[in-house]
């Protein structure tokens, strides 16, 4: 067992819980998971136990949402998923809440504030909901095409574009 903090970027919301499984290792690339986490095209959660879970400040300013399961089914027949905890004065996620897996939660490993170890291995899953950009089956592998930077780089997106012939 592990015990992990967790905040949003604007510093209104910290919380904490306890976790048997603190490895953050699986990327998630539905469509709930795309468009509300942002970024990447997937969203990394970890596990941890909800009778565990204190919010240690802004208990008061969390909001939440629950997406639709499946949009394409008749009114009658959407399932709403789990409950998703954000910010909302910067719009950070911070965790996920089943009532179908009372004992969990599932913390966005973007909002955990304590150190975590890479992991050994990863898992992507719901990869035929994934955009093509992001589906991992489609990124380039080769090191030289995966350009990594520090900080940022000494070109624009401009440049990046022109480069590589995508500028339109």
């Amino acid at each position: 067992m592990i015990h992990l903090k967790g905040s949003c970027h604007c510093g209104q919301v910290e919380f904490e819980f306890d976790s048997e499984t603190p490895v953050p290792f699986m990327r998630c690339y539905c469509s709930i998971c795309r468009k509300t986490s942002g970024g990447g095209g997937y969203t990394v959660n970890l596990m941890g136990l909800s009778k565990t879970l204190v919010v240690s400040k802004g208990s008061d300013k969390i909001k939440s949402y629950r997406a639709i399961k499946d949009k394409t089914k008749p009114a009658a027949e959407q399932q709403l998923c789990q409950d998703r905890f954000f910010c909302p004065q910067c719009a950070s996620f911070l965790w996920a809440y089943s009532d179908e897996w009372k004992q969990w939660i599932y913390p966005y490993a973007s909002a955990i504030d304590t150190p975590m170890k890479p992991p050994p291995a990863t898992a992507s899953i719901m990869l035929d909901s994934a955009a093509d950009w992001a589906d991992p089956r489609r990124q380039p592998r080769r090191a030289e095409l995966n350009q990594m930077f520090d900080e940022y780089p000494d070109f624009s997106l401009e440049m990046w574009h022109k480069e590589h012939g995508e500028l339109v």
